[in-house]
């Protein structure tokens, strides 16, 4: 019995002693592998900079201008109708051609005209038979006068039917020419150069002078483009016009920016409009090509002025947040400041920064998604300058108010 108890004893205290060997070892292999995971995280290497594109501002000379909403019109437009009633006979031209002027177009029946250039002919020689006869008869009693040989009622007779064969004759002259207009009425030519429209009326049918429209022809070069500005705007426009410099740069939307062609100012209304507080304007350009169309909306930039020695950087270089427009500035230690600014005009790929960026100061082109505010960046190349401006041929663009308004809707970049 004695002996069961001692070998019981010694089977616990060996379990005992296993168990703390156990633990012992498991605490030793999570002290190793917390000092390897501790070792570890010591000797991860460090996050690289971010790699950056930077660009140097520029001063330039940009134009300062108003972009507009417009339409063409044509230069000349033409409603053709006839001044002769009667059928029409013969067509001379296709729709949608475009015409010369003076050419053929229309032919109305000029059959009863003939007859009546011919009746006044008929008319006309014989009123100057009867002058003739009046006047012979007249230069009789005119050499008998002296002797007394017929009376002075009867000389004044004679001498007054001179002067009305004299003015019948003058009406018959009149009336063959009357006729012989008609005549030419029947032949109805183009009253200017330009492109038809579809014809209104055909062959056979039966017009009436003064009233019926047979074709639309319009003028396609030059063009005008129509287009307003407020009445805010209106003492520079003023002022520009008085110098005779007022240009405008037109395109289609459809067209590149660079497509722009420049046109002259000179028509502005004389009287503000009462319900927009507009005032209505016409530039007039060459278009040879026939690009622009009558009706067609177009794009216009009304140059006003250019401005000296403009700070421009590329659009891409601007970012939105909420408190508005900013950039990124690298210094001379590679250390990057987020700097708010304030844009003025777009100039093509460009924009103006009235507020914020000194010239040939280095602003991060691409890249600043991944950087942090006062941090360090590595520059891996420099964009070429940017391209010089032509205040007379720049591209219209968006004041510094639209990046504004983007920067209400915006999240911080």
């Amino acid at each position: 019995m004695k002996e069961q108890k001692r070998v019981g004893m010694i089977v616990k205290m060996n379990t005992f002693r296993n168990r703390n060997l156990m633990l012992a070892a498991t605490a030793l292999a999570l002290g190793a592998t917390l000092a390897c995971s501790k070792g570890n995280v010591q000797a991860a290497p460090a996050m690289p900079l971010p790699l950056v594109t930077v660009v140097k501002a520029a001063a330039q000379d940009v134009p300062r201008y108003l972009d507009e909403i417009g339409h063409n019109a044509a230069f000349e437009a033409v409603t053709v109708t006839p001044q002769v009633a009667g059928r029409i006979v013969e067509r001379h031209f296709q729709d949608g051609e475009n015409l010369s002027k003076d050419q053929l177009l229309f032919v109305i029946d000029p059959r009863p005209y003939q007859a009546q250039v011919d009746a006044a002919k008929a008319a006309l020689a014989q009123a100057k038979a009867a002058l003739d006869l009046a006047k012979i008869q007249f230069a009789r009693d005119e050499e008998v006068i002296g002797e007394h040989a017929i009376s002075k009622q009867d000389y004044d007779t004679k001498k007054n039917a001179v002067d009305v064969d004299q003015a019948l004759v003058e009406s018959a002259q009149a009336a063959l020419e009357t006729a012989r207009l008609n005549l030419e009425y029947c032949y109805i030519h183009s009253p200017i150069n330009g492109r038809a429209g579809a014809r209104l009326v055909d062959v056979g049918n039966v017009v009436q002078a003064n009233t019926t429209s047979l074709l639309s022809i319009q003028r396609f070069d030059p063009i005008y483009a129509d287009f307003t500005i407020t009445e805010s705007d209106l003492p520079a426009v003023q002022k520009q016009m008085s110098s005779g410099k007022l240009t405008a740069a037109v395109r289609l939307p459809s067209d590149p920016e660079s497509a722009a062609r420049l046109g002259r100012v000179e028509f502005l209304d004389n009287s503000v409009q009462n319900g927009s507080g507009t005032v209505n304007l016409r530039a007039t350009l060459t278009n040879p090509d026939r690009h622009f169309w009558p009706g067609q909306f177009v794009d216009v930039k009304l140059v006003l002025a250019t401005d000296k020695g403009a700070v421009l950087i590329p659009n891409q270089a601007a970012q939105i947040s909420q408190q508005g427009p900013f950039v990124y500035v690298v210094k001379a230690d590679d250390s990057a400041e987020l700097r708010p600014v304030k844009l003025g005009l777009r100039q093509g790929d460009n924009v103006v920064v009235t507020e914020g960026i000194a010239p040939n100061e280095r602003i991060v082109l691409a890249g600043q998604m991944l950087i942090r505010p006062g941090g360090k960046v590595r520059v891996g190349g420099e964009s070429s300058a940017l391209p010089a401006t032509n205040p007379d041929k720049s591209n219209p663009g968006k004041s510094s108010a639209d990046n504004q308004a983007k920067a209400k809707q915006g999240g911080q970049s």
